[in-house]
């Protein structure tokens, strides 16, 4: 039995309620929400910062496309809707039956393998890895952030891979703060690091991590960062720019004398700020831009460790 949509037009205003209710008393299994002049000389565009969410919808009319088990229900709310004094606003355009997909395989097409470097990549289990891989990590999408494909994630793991033998020599201890779904302490144990420690704010992140560090064959100790002790040859944190403002004087004091800081999920906008702030322990840098976000790097003062 096919599922079918009821489609509605309503006034912006009345888009939460009419969601809720469609939602919470009329049977649907999902609702959602787009600009009704969408594809039109009158569709209102909206802007936001690169990777964050756009800002709140400024369309006057919306149009709903409320997902019922079969036809039967998507006919019982329309008519249950037409009959609501408060619902006289809201205009039905359509019931339409949508076509039987097979969902596991469309949203695994949404994810294919990402290039970092020429022979790094970060490749889902379902597929298989391209000839050019040399290094490789298996990451499929979950709960946790990090698949490679934000700008941010790329900007780190790329400078992991491509930093020469000597500087990897030296990273004996490796701290990945805010780990998401660990795809940056994976990448530092492959490309060198000797212990890798990652930790996450969020229990459903360190379970991801582990996960994904077995997966992959690699060791990486994975907790709450009040597990987080000692001091670290390279210390990295891709999370955003106010929470690294907020957590320099532990992130810096993480990083050992002649060790490394590298911080990501920065708009290039931030990084003077971000700068200031860190300049009471070390002279961070822009070294690399990704799509309007940038990766900043320290040195911490002090000879590196058998240098």
């Amino acid at each position: 039995m096919a599922m079918h949509e009821l489609v509605l037009r309503a006034p912006l205003a009345r888009v939460e309620a009419l969601s809720d209710l469609l939602l919470d008393a009329l049977g649907a299994l999902s609702v959602a929400s787009e600009d009704a002049e969408a594809g039109s000389g009158d569709e209102q565009p909206l802007y936001g910062e690169p990777g964050l969410p756009p800002p709140p919808a400024a369309w006057a009319q919306t149009t709903l496309r409320a997902l019922f088990a079969d036809a039967a229900g998507a006919a019982a709310a329309a008519a249950l809707l037409a009959a609501r004094d408060d619902t006289r606003d809201v205009q039905q355009v359509a019931i339409a039956a949508v076509p039987d997909e097979d969902w596991v395989q469309l949203t695994q097409a949404q994810f294919a393998p990402v290039e970092i470097t020429p022979d790094f990549w970060i490749v889902p289990s379902w597929h298989a890895p391209p000839a050019a891989a040399r290094t490789l990590i298996r990451l499929d999408p979950g709960q946790a952030f990090g698949t490679g494909t934000h700008p941010t994630t790329r900007l780190c793991l790329r400078w992991l891979a491509t930093q020469p033998a000597a500087r990897r020599a030296r990273w004996q201890r490796v701290l990945d703060y805010g780990c998401g779904s660990g795809i940056l302490a994976i990448a530092a144990a492959l490309h060198g690091a000797r212990a890798v420690d990652a930790v996450d704010i969020d229990p459903t992140a360190v379970a991801a991590t582990r996960a994904n560090a077995a997966a992959n064959g690699v060791a990486v100790q994975a907790g709450a960062p009040e597990a987080v002790h000692g001091r670290y040859a390279l210390v990295l944190a891709n999370i955003l720019a106010r929470p690294l403002e907020l957590l320099a004087p532990l992130l810096a004091a993480r990083v050992e004398a002649g060790g490394e800081l590298l911080l990501a999920g920065i708009l290039e906008r931030q990084a003077d700020a971000l700068r200031a702030v860190y300049a009471p322990w070390c002279t961070l840098a822009v070294i690399d831009r990704d799509d309007g976000w940038v990766l900043m790097h320290a040195h911490r003062a002090g000879p590196a460790p058998g240098g």
